[in-house]
C-alpha cells in the first residue's frame, strides 16, 4: 500500500517562505503486527525519515520538519526504528508482545529528523544522559495527522523529562497548517490558544508508565510507583531554549554520523 503524505504534486514547493517537500509511504506487513513496516520515500526511492529528511524547514522562524509516529487519539506505541535499515516507522515491542499505551495520546506525536539525545554524553544542568533516539516533539494543533505525515511544525517550548534517569526531551509546538498558528509564538501564546495543554502534556507523560489509572473528569488516580520526573522545574521552556535544544541535539547527531560515537545505530 502506497500513501502519498501530503497530497502534493512531488516537485518542491514554497508556502509562506516555507520550503515543503513531498514524500510517499509504503506500508509493509499487516497492522497490527510485528512485521509491519512504514518506508518513506522521495521520488520513489526509499529514504531513511531520520537521516534523509531536513531538521529545519525555516530556522529564523524556529520552523521544523516533524515525522508524525503516533497520530492523536490512538495508543500504539510506534517509532521511528533506529536500528533498522532505513529507519521504518514500526510497533514498539516491549516483553515479547507490541507495545500499546494504557490511554489514547491525546496529541500527534513524532520526532525531529537529524537529531539525536547522546546516551553517553551528560547534560551539564540536568545532569541525566541522552535517551539514544532522536529529539521527540508533541504537535497540539486540532488535526489528527497520519501516521508517516511529514509536517512542519513551529517549535515553540519544551519540557525536559527524565525517564529511568534518562535525558527525553519533548518539544512541544503547533503545525504551521493549524488555523491558530499565526496566534502561537510563545508559551504564552500556547496558553492563551490551547489553554491547560502544557499541564496535560506534563502529566500524561509524567503518568502513563505508572500504576495509575486515568479518568477524563478526575484525572490520574491511584499512582503509587511509575512515574516520570522533569526537570529545569517543570518548566516549559521559550522557544529560544527549544532552538538551543534542538541545534545541540543536532550537533550531537553530527557527530554520530561522522563516527565520532560509538552506536549500534543504522545511520543510512
Amino acid at each position: 500500500v502506497t500513501s502519498p503524505f501530503p497530497r502534493r504534486p512531488l516537485a518542491p514547493l514554497r508556502t509562506a517562505g516555507v520550503r515543503m517537500m513531498a514524500y510517499s509511504t509504503k506500508e509493509e506487513g499487516k497492522f497490527p503486527s510485528e512485521e509491519y513496516r512504514m518506508f518513506f520515500l522521495e521520488d520513489g526511492k526509499t529514504i531513511s525519515p531520520w537521516h534523509g529528511i531536513d531538521t529545519w524547514a525555516d530556522k529564523d522562524k524556529g520552523i521544523v520538519n516533524a515525522v508524525i509516529e503516533i497520530s492523536k487519539n490512538t495508543r500504539p506505541k510506534m517509532e521511528v526504528a533506529t536500528k533498522e535499515e532505513s529507519n521504518p516507522i514500526k510497533q514498539d515491542m516491549k516483553k515479547g508482545k507490541l507495545r500499546d499505551y494504557p490511554l489514547d495520546i491525546f496529541w500527534n506525536y513524532g520526532m525531529i529528523p537529524k537529531t539525536w539525545e547522546n546516551p553517553k554524553a551528560e547534560h551539564p544542568e540536568l545532569k541525566a544522559f541522552g535517551d539514544d533516539d532522536p529529539v521527540d516533539i508533541v504537535e497540539i494543533g486540532s488535526a489528527s495527522l497520519a501516521r508517516g505525515t511529514v509536517t512542519t511544525v513551529k517549535a515553540i517550548g519544551t519540557l525536559a523529562m527524565i525517564d529511568e534517569g534518562e535525558l527525553d526531551w519533548k518539544v512541544i509546538g503547533v503545525s504551521t497548517a493549524d488555523p491558530k498558528a499565526d496566534k502561537v509564538n510563545s508559551v504564552a501564546d500556547i496558553e492563551k490558544e490551547f489553554p491547560g495543554q502544557i499541564d496535560e502534556i506534563r502529566e500524561w507523560f509524567r503518568n502513563y508508565k505508572s500504576d495509575g489509572t486515568f479518568d477524563k473528569k478526575k484525572g490520574w488516580t491511584g499512582i503509587t510507583e511509575g512515574q516520570n520526573g522533569f526537570g529545569l522545574d517543570e518548566k516549559c521552556m521559550d522557544a529560544d531554549y527549544t532552538k538551543k535544544v534542538i541545534e545541540e541535539t543536532q550537533a550531537e547527531y553530527d557527530a554520530l554520523m561522522a563516527g565520532k560515537v560509538e552506536s549500534d545505530l543504522v545511520l543510512k
